[in-house]
C-alpha cells in the first residue's frame, strides 16, 4: 500500500482564535503509525481523529504515516519522526507492541503507545480495551431481537474478549439461543468474511456481529440487502442503516488517544499494559435502532449504568 506522510499544523493565529493555548507540558510533537489507511472509515479513521483531537486539545504539531505494516517500515518511520522532534508515538494496532519493544531502547526520549499488546520497556505503553462487557451487552440485544433464535459472530481472532462476552450475553438473554462463532483469521480479509457470512446466514442466523474492523462494513451491506440485523463494531454504525444496525459496540479510540496524551503531558501516563472500559468513558453502546423497543432499551441502559457504578454485569 502506498505510504503517505502527513503533517497537520495550525497557525498561532488560528489557535488563538479557537481559544487553544500552545502546550507547555511534556508533549512536544505526536506521531501516528497506521498499518493500512486512515480512510477506512473504521479503525484507521478513528486513530486519525484521535490524532486531531490531541492536536486540538494540546496545541501541538502532529504527524501520521500510513502503510506501516512491517518492522522495517516501523523502524524507518520512527527514525523520521525522531528527526521531526516527535516524542510521543502511537502505533495503531497490536503488531506495534513488538516493534516498539525493540525500537524503544534506541529512542529513550520517545514514549511509544500501542494497542492490545505486551509493552515491556519503561517508555512503552499498551492500551487495551476491556471489551468483554461491551460484547456482553451487544449479545443481549442480538438475542432479544433474533426471530430465528440463531445469531452469528464473524470475528477476526479467537483472543477477542468481545466474542466471549457476546456469546455469554446472548445466552444470558435467552438461554436457548444458538450462537454460531466463526473466525476469519485477519482483520481485513473481506472475501473470507463474506464467504463465512453466506454460510452463517444459510444456517439461519438473522443477527450478525461482524467483529473485524476491516470487513464489518461490507458484511453490513450484505446483511442489509437481506433485511436482517447487525450489531455494529468499533464505531457507531447506525448511519449504515438504522433498520439494520440494532446498536454498536463502540470503542472510542479517538477519546482514548486524547486521554492518554493528556496523561503523558501531565506526567501521569504509566508504562506497561493498561486497560480501559465503560467506566473510563471510552467504551459504550451506540445509537439504538427504532427496531429495538423502548422498554428493552431502558432495561439495558439500567444494566449498563449499574455496570459503570459497580463493575458487575447482570449475572454477577
Amino acid at each position: 500500500m502506498l505510504k503517505r506522510f502527513g503533517l497537520i499544523l495550525l497557525s498561532l493565529i488560528l489557535l488563538g482564535g479557537c481559544g487553544q493555548p500552545l502546550s507547555n507540558g511534556k508533549v512536544e510533537k505526536v506521531g501516528l503509525l497506521v498499518p493500512e489507511t486512515i480512510n477506512d472509515q473504521v479503525w484507521g479513521t478513528k486513530g486519525y481523529r484521535g490524532l486531531l483531537q490531541i492536536q486540538s486539545s494540546l496545541g501541538v504539531d502532529v504527524f501520521f504515516k500510513e502503510g506501516i505494516n512491517s518492522p522495517k517500515a516501523a523502524e524507518e518511520a520512527v527514525k523520521e519522526f525522531d528527526r521531526q522532534g516527535v516524542n510521543l508515538i502511537y502505533g495503531h494496532g497490536n503488531e506495534f507492541a513488538a516493534y516498539f519493544n525493540k525500537l524503544s531502547n534506541e529512542y529513550p526520549d520517545i514514549h511509544f503507545i500501542s494497542f492490545n499488546g505486551d509493552a515491556r520497556n519503561d517508555n512503552t505503553t499498551s492500551l487495551n480495551f476491556d471489551a468483554y462487557a461491551m460484547g456482553f451487552f451487544g449479545g443481549m440485544v442480538a438475542s432479544h431481537m433474533s426471530k430465528t433464535g440463531k445469531i452469528g459472530i464473524i470475528a477476526a481472532f479467537e483472543w477477542q474478549p468481545e466474542v466471549e462476552g457476546f456469546y455469554d450475553g446472548a445466552i444470558y438473554e435467552k438461554k436457548d439461543t444458538k450462537v454460531d462463532i466463526r473466525y476469519v483469521g485477519h482483520w481485513d480479509d473481506q472475501k473470507k468474511a463474506l464467504d463465512v457470512l453466506e454460510d452463517v446466514l444459510h444456517k439461519g442466523a438473522d443477527v450478525i456481529y461482524p467483529a473485524g474492523d476491516g470487513f464489518n462494513v461490507p458484511v453490513i451491506e450484505q446483511v442489509k440487502d437481506k433485511g436482517l440485523y447487525i450489531i455494529g463494531y468499533i464505531s457507531d454504525q447506525a448511519d449504515l442503516g438504522e433498520s439494520t444496525v440494532l446498536t454498536s459496540t463502540v470503542q472510542h479510540v479517538d477519546d482514548l488517544y486524547e486521554l492518554t496524551a493528556k496523561k503523558f503531558n501531565n506526567g501521569e501516563l504509566k508504562s506497561g499494559n493498561l486497560s480501559f472500559d465503560f467506566q473510563d468513558g471510552v467504551i459504550s453502546l451506540g445509537k439504538f435502532s427504532p427496531q429495538v423497543d423502548p422498554a428493552y432499551r431502558k432495561k439495558l441502559n439500567t444494566y449498563i449504568n449499574n455496570y459503570k457504578q459497580t463493575g458487575k454485569l447482570p449475572f454477577q
